[in-house]
């Protein structure tokens, strides 16, 4: 279909069109010991009670509360101690009345007891010890299933799966984990201006640093990368190469090509492909000719040549679809708000994305560009850990100014966009 002309769209409805796509991977099942970063497919059930027995939180005693009644300081009771049980172990005895089990932290209460007497509590005698207060039924004694009951759900399809996530899975047996298999990708970088890392520098030319960039960012993701070599501006060839890498993988990324110049092709490409233009121009800066396109349930991303303008355009897009795409019920950047420690008085039309140093001082959160921040510029992006958003409209930014701040880790994801 043609290529609509280039009206610029919000931020926030192109992002919002792209995870809007029904495109999405197939579910497998994964090692427990691979499947961290994953996504899960199913819900996870408990398949046992937690605590599985009723169990003594602390290291103590365990008693017949009705045996303590009546005690005080100038009444203490004593206690005949007549066995002792560690975690992992089962008393056979049934306490009678006047009787305690020494018992550790995780241990099953014995048969008869239904309190628990910190150690602390205690003044040892001969045969057991002595105490000066009461007990009420069932204190400090934790419960069986008072956590978890057998059936319940302990862990969410959608859900990504962290550190604490594998304890659980641990925790219940499920050493094959139902997750969505993560998207692979292909990197195109186009350019007749542009040189493979190992070469060497020639006149007017340029090493091609967008594609290491994004395959570095998508390896972060665990996404599988095949990249391909730089297109120089031929249509023809250019056409051979993005319709075999969509033939063979989940989404195609390429850098530079998108803008309106004699030698930009991605456009007719696209037509070429019949593939429907998501949007083709975006009121933002860098990255205003970020393209994606949708053809045979594939993404296209077509980012910016210019480095941080293809950054930016990549953590805005191209990172978020690859959470929805794999079934996740957080995929939206997170933002926050921070007190800003330079100035930053360039005024633009559109919103600007600010490659920046976000800190933690004290509890307060700042922030100062990293950089040089021209969107050609690269070395600013190396120091970055965040994305100042500027609204455009603005006559600039003072220091002291609060302004919000885009989060690149996908631990902070959101259910929500906050734009």
């Amino acid at each position: 279909m043609p290529v609509e002309k280039r009206h610029p769209i919000p931020v926030k409805e192109a992002i919002h069109r792209v995870l809007q796509q029904e495109i999405y991977t197939s579910s497998e099942r994964m090692s427990l010991y691979e499947c961290e970063g994953y996504i899960l497919a199913e819900d996870i059930v408990a398949t046992y009670d937690i605590p599985r027995f009723d169990k003594s939180p602390y290291d103590g005693f365990a008693i017949r509360s009705e045996d303590s009644q009546g005690a005080s300081q100038e009444h203490r009771i004593a206690f005949q101690v007549i066995d002792h049980i560690g975690a992992g172990t089962v008393s056979a005895k049934t306490l009678e009345p006047g009787q305690a089990v020494r018992i550790m932290t995780g241990a099953q209460i014995p048969a008869g007891a239904d309190a628990v007497v910190m150690l602390e509590q205690t003044v040892e005698t001969e045969d057991g010890f002595t105490l000066r207060k009461s007990f009420k039924h069932l204190e400090n004694i934790s419960l069986q299933g008072e956590e978890t009951a057998t059936g319940d759900v302990v862990l969410h399809k959608g859900q990504r799966i962290n550190a604490g996530a594998v304890a659980v899975l641990a925790t219940f047996g499920y050493s094959e984990v139902p997750v969505f298999r993560k998207p692979t990708a292909a990197i195109i970088a186009t350019g007749s201006e542009l040189l493979e890392v190992e070469d060497d520098l020639e006149p007017g030319k340029i090493r091609n640093s967008n594609g290491p960039m994004i395959a570095a960012l998508l390896q972060r993701e665990g996404v599988q990368v095949e990249r391909y070599r730089i297109q120089v501006d031929d249509y023809e060839s250019s056409l051979a190469v993005v319709k075999s890498a969509l033939e063979k993988h989940d989404m195609v990324i390429t850098t530079g090509g998108v803008s309106v110049g004699d030698f930009d092709y991605l456009p007719d490409i696209y037509r070429a492909l019949e593939a429907e233009v998501l949007f083709n121009k975006v009121a933002m800066r860098p990255g205003s000719v970020t393209t994606v396109a949708v053809a045979h349930g594939k993404y296209l991303f077509g980012l910016s040549g210019n480095p941080s303008a293809c950054y930016s355009g990549f953590e805005l897009f191209t990172k978020p679809a690859i959470y929805h795409m794999m079934g996740a019920t957080r995929y939206y950047p997170a933002i926050v708000r921070a007190t800003l420690m330079a100035d930053f008085k360039k005024a633009n039309p559109f919103t600007r994305f600010v490659r920046a140093d976000v800190t933690m001082t004290g509890r307060e959160m700042t922030v100062k560009p990293s950089g040089f921040n021209k969107s050609g510029a690269v070395v600013s992006i190396a120091h970055s850990n965040g994305m100042m958003m500027l609204p455009g409209g603005t006559r600039g930014y003072q220091i002291g100014h609060e302004v919000e701040v885009l989060l690149t880790s996908p631990e902070t994801y959101q259910q929500e966009l906050y734009l």
